[in-house]
């Protein structure tokens, strides 16, 4: 009978290791990246899935020693705005639990209720050092967790229903990539929603109505926060918004979970740092092509943001002064910046270090570039001190550099997930290796092709 390939892939990630690591683990002897500093000769210990010291000092008695002398140690990377374990193959819909375009579900859609842990997406960003990932929904304009969807596929207010499918696209989740049934971190860690052209195609054609449809969005929800007993009792005016969509609101309203927003152009960012300003919601800059041009305004409101730093061809008018240099000057002005990967942050997760080399190539200190891709998108997702660095309590997420970890030749010989080491196996390395050899049957076919 013959085996199907995907057989053997899934036996490779079979799922049964502990969430947790309760052995003493100590990386020796190599060049230590903390996401705040640099240690030569450092000393990293784990224990219990966290990290409990670091330093020049030796390896406790008893512990599991990691030689890494000669190799860099850094944090695991984290990837922002991906789509990494939603979205297996995005042109085929029964593997793509990243998108959504119900008329009723907007800013209620979860995307945690869509992960899967066996995704064959996983280990291979594993491979690139990529050990927590910001899990965000597809949305028009999206340059991250936006995947194969056209942006038409997404239908504008008045198509089929008022906000169909809405302004917001759903809300993001934090996942690790270990190994093991239970990925998620932590579900709805911010809201998402398009502005600039994207908006305005799903508001009706204009930046204009973009905004007049958020602020009329918000006041609904504000109305239904303070009504809901007159709403159960259908004593309310009718809204826009379901149910679901407004109660996944009510933090965004009230200033208790940020919103990434999609903009690129200048003017559209000024416009959206005000409308945040006068709603009192927090914001994320997703894209901020153009951000370097008003990088001290946006320093000055404290909006992070999310960007890819080989942005830098003008494919749109939104997009006329993108540069390779944005990071730099958005750096530079005191905004704090995440660097995110390619394709969607999801099969070129692994991409995330490379980019943050190019923005290094281009003006951004290493120092930054290393932060942009640890430190700083846990910051900018109110998990500081949780992950992406390299510091006592922090999760042992570690990886273990054959050299500079922004060089492209650079491999990661060791990844640490919650203190467990992973393996680095990935579906295309097992068939690589299947394959290569021409087959172990007699007749030269591969094992699957035998009866």
């Amino acid at each position: 009978m013959r085996r199907l390939i995907i057989t053997a892939a899934l036996a490779a990630f079979a799922i049964g290791a502990p969430a947790v690591a309760q052995d003493t683990v100590a990386i020796t002897g190599g060049r230590v990246l903390t996401g705040t500093s640099v240690i030569e000769n450092g000393t990293v210990v784990m224990r219990g899935g966290r990290i409990v010291s670091v330093g020049t000092g030796a390896a406790p008695a008893g512990a599991r020693i990691v030689d890494a002398s000669g190799k860099t140690v850094s944090p695991g990377f984290v990837a922002v705005d991906s789509g990494l374990g939603t979205s297996e193959v995005s042109s085929v819909d029964g593997s793509d639990d990243q998108g959504n375009s119900a008329n009723t579900i907007s800013a209620s859609f979860d995307v945690s209720y869509g992960l899967d842990p066996w995704s064959f997406t996983l280990p291979v960003a594993r491979q690139g050092g990529i050990t927590r990932a910001i899990v965000v929904p597809s949305h028009p304009g999206g340059s991250g967790g936006h995947n194969h969807a056209d942006d038409s596929d997404f239908a504008g207010v008045g198509a089929g229903g008022l906000q169909s499918p809405g302004l917001f696209a759903g809300q993001a989740s934090i996942i690790h990539l270990g190994q093991g049934t239970e990925i998620l971190v932590k579900p709805r860690v911010a809201m998402v929603a398009p502005f600039g052209e994207a908006g305005a195609g799903v508001a009706g054609g204009a930046r204009g109505a973009t905004f007049t449809l958020f602020k009329e969005s918000l006041a609904e929800v504000r109305l239904y926060a303070r009504n809901k007993a007159a709403y159960d009792r259908a004593g309310l005016r009718d809204l826009s918004l379901s149910r679901a969509d407004l109660e996944a609101l009510i933090p965004v309203a009230e200033g208790r979970m940020p919103l990434i927003v999609t903009v690129n152009r200048a003017a559209d960012i000024l416009q959206v740092l005000r409308l945040g300003q006068e709603e009192g919601v927090r914001l994320i800059l997703d894209g901020a092509a153009e951000g370097w041009l008003v990088a001290d305004q946006i320093a000055a409101a404290n909006v992070p943001v999310l960007l890819n730093p080989i942005m830098n061809l003008p494919d749109s008018f939104e997009r006329r002064a993108a540069r390779m240099e944005n990071a730099a000057g958005l750096d530079a002005a005191g905004v704090v910046i995440a660097i995110k990967g390619n394709g969607g942050s999801i099969h070129r997760a692994k991409e995330t270090r490379y980019n943050a080399g190019n923005a290094v190539s281009h003006g951004l200190s290493y120092a930054s570039a290393i932060a942009a891709i640890t430190t700083n998108p846990a910051r900018i997702f109110g998990m500081a001190g949780d992950f992406g660095a390299l510091a006592p309590g922090a999760a042992g997420d570690v990886v273990i550099w054959s050299g500079d970890p922004l060089e492209p030749l650079s491999i990661a010989t060791a990844v640490f997930v919650n203190g467990i080491e992973q393996p680095m196996e990935t579906r295309q390395t097992l068939l690589a290796r299947r394959y290569m050899t021409g087959g172990t049957q007699a007749s030269g076919m591969p094992v699957a092709y035998g009866n």
